[in-house]
């Protein structure tokens, strides 16, 4: 059992953008990215790509993107696809059925990271720390409204899936106020879409300071 005291680092915030409208979702994440407080961005589409030349356009929205996150040294990673990363020089985050993270691995550069989704399956964490991967992501923690039907892990599940030797993003329904029932845990990523992205524009900046003041009390 891994207990509180054992913990000396706090997780760091990753952003995921949501399906706002382009000229707003880049307001909204310049806001957010101007804090200092985003350690990571993951750029995630859906509705762009499911639109006419969606492929394309998400290729433009991505650049965009990508160049405003470099202005605050941001890292960046895109959803699913690695040819897409490769092309942009980014990192990239892999579902189950997302293909391969040793041909990720082989695409992108080593700075580049890459994570895996992998539930609350303790034998998928460990595959994706054998395979190369940067990061594990675990969840549903709670369910969200980005994804309300997701199955939602156990606190044990993440304890075993933290024991594994990989760096453990933890995802789904978290807020500045859930996220402290995880504290002292060592988790060094917390995914975050709708508590941050959500918001009007002018709320961003303030609400990345309650997720610092949340995440400063582990």
């Amino acid at each position: 059992m891994i207990q509180a005291s054992t913990v000396t680092s706090a997780p760091k915030l990753y952003l995921l953008t949501n399906d706002d409208e382009f000229t707003i979702l880049y307001a909204k994440l310049r806001a957010a990215l101007a804090t200092g407080l985003i350690a990571l961005l993951q750029i995630r589409r859906k509705k762009t790509l499911q639109s006419a030349n969606g492929k394309a356009k998400l290729y433009e929205e991505a650049q965009q993107i990508a160049r405003l996150a470099k202005t605050y040294n941001v890292p960046v990673v895109i959803n699913d696809d690695s040819k897409l990363a490769e092309k942009l020089g980014v990192g990239v985050h892999l579902g189950q059925q997302d293909g391969e993270i040793a041909d990720a691995r082989r695409r992108l550069a080593p700075n580049q990271m890459i994570g895996r989704t992998c539930h609350g399956d303790v034998a998928l964490v460990k595959k994706a720390k054998n395979a190369g991967a940067s990061y594990a992501a675990m969840g549903a923690i709670f369910a969200s409204k980005t994804k309300p039907n997701a199955n939602t892990i156990s606190r044990q599940q993440l304890i075993d899936g933290c024991q594994q030797g990989i760096d453990i993003c933890v995802i789904g329904g978290l807020t500045a106020e859930n996220i402290t029932e995880l504290a002292g845990l060592p988790i060094a990523y917390v995914a975050v879409v709708g508590d941050i992205m959500d918001l009007p524009v002018q709320q961003i900046a303030a609400r990345c300071q309650q997720w610092q003041q949340a995440l400063s009390n582990w």
